[in-house]
């Protein structure tokens, strides 16, 4: 689906151009549209004289196609933060990155003093049959050095055609000697969601990014919680988006989608009035109206905050945490053959009332402030998008964004503990502050029009 948006919103930015240039090529003719054009093309001379300077002239003989490449970075970051080129390598790592698969061996890893620290392997994959495990240190890959490589080189050099080995050499708490384990990739799917029940009443889902699988893997754990957990036992859910970057517009539709049962769930709008697109829900709520709490944080942003968004305005969910990051705006990747692409913000997103988050966020409806631990405090904070240079202006009050922390140990979680009690409707010291406005929401007929 994600393709269709991307070629529609391509297709609309080709035929709005064309359509500039029939529409306006009278008007050239009149002495201002004639002195403009004269200056941009006196313009991209002196480009073009500075670029020959630098060929014939510089002290070194310098690599042209990173001048050029550097130069089209300057221009697009000249317009916003999110707006950038990536060549024939960026490109094609992005396409690994938003189709959630690729050949490799299944291991999520971590730069820790200098040293590549397995997080953990995923399930039925090469590295979990292998016997790999957390806080494997990896040492060497295909007898290279790891130590020295950054964490990007060395995710690079453990990933491959797939049915290719790749040998190991690994330490290990307790183990006097390296162990050395030959791999052979496989299809490694990104696992952007993880669910489990919590106290045989709750489903929790954690969606960790936006890609190609999210809504596949959402519904396929919904459907697992609720044939593990009996009807009249679910008393709801809780949606984890905290320090989700984001991802595909597609899959932040079909989340808010799955969710809702019609109405608006975003808008995009470009430059022209023409170019507006709004995209709203189909009948089917994949949990049957069941209550729904939402986690956010300063580390949600873009596609989480559309989710996010959707379903305060609509009521459908209670939003709990503290503010987001404040990314109100749509990028449209443009391929460029086998130059790569261009990434561009052809678009700022609106919720279904109408709200541009842009550099503002979206406040929950509960705000919980997470239990930081004291050597980390004071480097929670995030400044979110009104804290980037050149980001796109609001024209309302910008604000900045709030803690990106939260524990890796549920048990040590105040913000799912408050999501849980409030689902369960036990008492929480941290609820009661807002217990008159926070209602369980309910996905009913009350449920208001969308415009």
């Amino acid at each position: 689906m994600m393709r269709k948006v991307t070629l529609v919103m391509v297709g609309a930015l080709i035929g709005a151009s064309a359509a500039v240039v029939a529409t306006q090529s009278p008007l050239l003719t009149s002495t201002s549209a004639i002195a403009a054009s004269a200056e941009t093309y006196r313009q991209l001379t002196l480009f073009g004289d500075v670029f020959e300077k630098i060929r014939t002239d510089y002290v070194d003989k310098p690599d042209e196609t990173k001048v050029v490449e550097a130069a089209i970075n300057g221009m697009l970051a000249s317009l916003d933060p999110h707006s950038s080129y990536m060549d024939a390598k960026s490109y094609r790592d992005m396409q690994v990155q938003t189709r959630g698969e690729f050949g490799g061996l299944g291991i999520e890893v971590t730069m820790e003093d200098g040293l590549i620290k397995v997080v953990s392997p995923i399930d039925e994959t090469p590295a979990a049959r292998a016997g790999i495990l957390a806080n494997d240190i990896i040492t060497q890959i295909d007898g290279e050095q790891v130590q020295g490589l950054t964490l990007n080189q060395a995710v690079d050099k453990m990933r491959g055609p797939v049915k290719t080995n790749v040998k190991l050499k690994i330490l290990r708490s307790g183990k006097k000697d390296p162990i050395d384990v030959t791999l052979t990739r496989d299809i490694i799917r990104i696992k952007s969601v993880r669910s489990r029940e919590e106290g045989g009443d709750i489903g929790y889902l954690r969606v960790t990014q936006f890609n190609e699988q999210t809504f596949d893997n959402l519904k396929a754990a919904i459907d697992k919680i609720e044939s593990d957990i009996p009807s009249d036992k679910l008393k709801g859910f809780v949606l984890d988006l905290r320090n989700n970057p984001g991802g595909l517009l597609d899959q932040a539709i079909l989340v808010s989608d799955a969710f809702l049962d019609r109405g608006e769930i975003v808008s995009t709008r470009g430059r022209n009035a023409d170019e507006t697109q709004r995209f709203n829900a189909k009948s089917g709520d994949l949990i049957n109206g069941k209550p729904l709490v939402v986690l956010l944080n300063g580390g949600s942003a873009s596609a989480s905050e559309i989710v996010a968004g959707a379903l305060q305005d609509h009521k459908r969910a209670t939003l709990l945490g503290t503010r987001s990051f404040g990314k109100g705006s749509v990028q449209t990747i443009i391929p460029l053959g086998s130059n790569g692409a261009l990434r561009l913000t052809t678009a700022r997103y609106y919720t279904p009332s109408g709200r541009s988050i842009q550099a503002r966020g979206i406040d929950p409806d509960i705000e919980i402030i997470p239990d930081v631990p004291p050597e980390l405090k004071g480097k929670d904070e995030t400044e979110g998008e009104a804290g980037l240079r050149g980001h796109l202006k609001n024209g309302e009050t910008e604000r900045p964004a709030s803690s990106g922390y939260f524990p890796t140990d549920p048990t040590k979680d105040n913000q799912l503990h408050a999501a849980l009690d409030f689902l369960r409707g036990t008492p929480n010291p941290a609820l009661q502050a807002k217990k008159a406005e926070a209602v369980l929401p309910k996905a009913d007929a009350s449920t208001p029009s969308k415009n």
